[in-house]
């Protein structure tokens, strides 16, 4: 499990916490986790994009 899957897991878990406790906070910081957790897979998947274009073009020569 990724960085990212384990950030909107973990964020998850907080907010339905939050949620189930009345703590809003909590569930605000879960909110904030998971969209860490998204933020950071659509870098990674930016990247991967990236590289893959990158070798293409060395691939081309």
């Amino acid at each position: 499990m990724g960085d990212s899957a384990m950030n909107k897991a973990k964020g998850k878990a907080k907010e339905m916490m939050g949620k189930a406790t009345g703590d809003n906070r909590k569930a605000a910081e879960g909110k904030t986790d998971q969209a860490k957790g998204k933020a950071k897979g659509a870098a990674d998947d930016m990247r991967d994009r990236a590289e893959g274009m990158r070798d293409s073009f060395r691939e081309d020569r």
